[in-house]
């Protein structure tokens, strides 16, 4: 199966607002996404709000620019590493990968 690949951008990124708002613009969430990490646990498991075409294929969330993202609030980036892994433990058709390099200078 090919996977609908989705990137999540996250350079940039130096709070957990940020976060969640690449997070809504890359999955395309609705406007009524929390913010959270509840709600974006909720989100990664919830075929009815992935993007069009993703259902049928799977979801593969690209992580990319997220290393200073990481060093700057290690316990944020923990708690996201946490959420990305718990969805994909309760979601077969949910994959998220970190991309290594593509940290500018």
């Amino acid at each position: 199966m090919t996977q609908l690949a989705v990137t999540l951008d996250l350079d940039g990124v130096t709070d957990k607002a940020g976060l969640m708002d690449r997070c809504a613009r890359a999955l395309s969430l609705p406007d009524w996404f929390g913010r959270n990490w509840d709600a974006l646990a909720d989100s990664l498991g919830d075929h009815t709000v992935w993007p069009e075409g993703a259902v049928e294929q799977g979801l593969l969330v690209v992580v990319e620019n997220w290393q200073s993202y990481a060093k700057a609030r290690p316990d944020e980036w923990e708690t996201a590493v946490d959420v990305f892994g718990d969805a994909v433990d309760r979601t077969p058709e949910l994959s998220v990968v970190l991309a290594l390099g593509g940290t500018k200078p």
